[in-house]
């Protein structure tokens, strides 16, 4: 019998159960207010702004191609009338139509790599073009921001099915693989030198270290094996999830060198319903470790913020229903990110360095409210997808 990821949760701990079908509604109900008129595109994001009475209004701005096709992503493992319901009438598949025909405007890799991805999840007729696409502005010998080449190589190794792509698959695999700092299990902000400055080129950030063991994990899954990326994932994940806070907090940044944290904060949302549970998923139905116990211990901080809790009058809820959101972070409030850019340097020049003064004068409690299309796509793939 096949057990569904929300099954196994609601085994585990009941009471989270009732928190993710919560969140899955927000997304389905969000979503669509997301959609820019036509239903072609998605918004960058939603902002929400309280009026004097209590009243909310959420505003869209600007727009996204990476979201909408992560939002194609995640909504295809719905049944097909909640597909259309969410996407303005069309199925995941018609919508990353929608994607591909734009392909030829897209220049970003990162956003190419998401439209393939999308159209070898959805079937779609034109994949080969997609691909086209991403090769054409993949250079391999040229350095890339970590996310972008994992996005290259999830969509890659869900291609290999269907399409011939070894010779492109090993080369990001390779790329991916080659990019960690000595023996730190995790990965930098960029594969290679060139993309930073020399004063945080040791940073790198959570997605930096999802996607790529996300990416890894589905390398090995799509072939006959591959031990040495599923052995690279693994490291990475058991040391965000070694790293993981009290209050079940997904760091935001880390020393790519030491596999340390750099700055806590913000503390995202979507790292916590989303991105986290979407890796580590990905990680347990490639064969890898089961890291349920750290994906449970990260939903819950969503109705249970330490941070607010330790100021009442500051308190607010993460979940807002009734708009079809969840507010993207808790975070420090200092201005130009006065506090990640100190301990950047700091760390740069002495890795232990925390400057913890820093905490007392800058205390997370500010919440930024907004909520961005990805955000959803990514929950709905985390816990609609998959079979455990």
């Amino acid at each position: 019998m096949t057990i569904t990821r929300l099954t196994a949760l609601g085994r585990e701990e009941p009471s989270l159960l009732a928190l993710a079908g919560r969140l899955l509604a927000v997304a389905e109900s969000g979503l669509p207010r997301m959609l820019l008129p036509g239903g072609e595109a998605f918004a960058f994001t939603m902002a929400g702004r309280r009026a004097p009475d209590g009243s909310w209004s959420l505003e869209r701005r600007g727009t996204s191609t990476r979201y909408a096709a992560i939002t194609a992503l995640g909504v295809r493992f719905l049944p097909e009338d909640r597909q259309r319901a969410v996407l303005a009438g069309r199925t995941a598949e018609e919508f990353t139509g929608l994607l591909v025909e734009s392909l030829p405007a897209v220049t970003n890799l990162g956003d190419a790599a998401l439209i393939a991805w999308a159209a070898a999840e959805t079937g779609h007729p034109k994949l080969s073009d997609a691909l086209a696409r991403v090769d054409a502005l993949d250079e391999e010998d040229r350095p890339r921001y970590t996310v972008e080449a994992a996005w290259v190589l999830s969509a890659l190794a869900a291609a290999r099915a269907t399409v011939d792509v070894e010779r492109r698959f090993s080369a990001a695999r390779a790329r991916l693989l080659r990019a960690r700092l000595g023996d730190s299990p995790l990965f930098p902000h960029a594969t290679g030198p060139g993309l930073l400055p020399w004063y945080r080129a040791h940073v790198s950030c959570f997605a930096d270290q999802t996607y790529p063991l996300q990416a890894l994990a589905r390398a090995h899954a799509s072939g006959d094996g591959d031990p040495e990326a599923l052995a690279a994932a693994e490291a990475c994940a058991a040391r965000i999830c070694a790293l993981q806070g009290d209050g079940g907090q997904w760091w935001w940044h880390y020393d790519a060198r030491t596999g340390g944290v750099v700055e806590g904060y913000p503390v995202y949302s979507v790292h916590q319903h989303a991105m986290a549970p979407t890796a580590l998923f990905d990680l347990a139905d490639a064969g890898g470790t089961d890291f349920g116990a750290a994906i449970r211990k990260g939903l819950g901080w969503m109705t249970d913020v330490p941070e607010l809790a330790a100021r009442p009058e500051r308190r607010e809820p993460m979940i807002l229903d009734e708009l079809g959101v969840t507010w993207r972070k808790v975070h420090r409030g200092d201005p130009r990110k006065a506090v990640r850019a100190a301990r950047g340097l700091g760390t740069r020049v002495s890795p232990k360095l925390r400057l913890t003064p820093l905490d007392r004068v800058y205390r997370p409690v500010s919440v930024d409210r907004e909520c961005r299309p990805y955000e959803f796509g990514w929950m709905l793939y985390a816990w609609e997808g998959g079979r455990i």
